[in-house]
């Protein structure tokens, strides 16, 4: 007995066959494509989120832009526009017998 155990541990060691490899090589590749899917999933989320942030952010420059255009009409409105003339220039609506029309000479062709 003390002889096949002799003969047996003074065997050399054969190299892993390629089994082993491609076992090895697959167990790798399987790693790899697991932490892909866990990395590209945390980046769909992220961007998902700033997606969001910026939907809010359009929507309330869209509501701001709103307010804007209705402020912009109010203060250019006609009446008011006239009001302050009058209020704050001192200005009044010239009666139609003052009023002169200038016309412009045209050029001869």
């Amino acid at each position: 007995m003390t002889k096949d155990k002799e003969s047996q541990s003074s065997l050399p060691l054969k190299p892993p066959s390629n089994r082993v490899w491609q076992l090895i090589l697959l167990s790798l590749l399987v790693f790899s494509s697991a932490l892909a899917v866990v990395y590209y999933k945390h980046q769909s989320r992220l961007l998902f989120t700033q997606l969001q942030t910026l939907n809010e952010e359009i929507e309330a420059l869209q509501v701001e832009w709103g307010q804007l255009l209705l402020e912009q009409g109010t203060w250019s409105s006609d009446a008011r526009v006239e009001r302050l003339a009058r209020e704050q220039l001192q200005m009044a609506v010239p009666e139609p017998n003052t009023v002169v029309v200038i016309k412009e000479p045209q050029e001869s062709r």
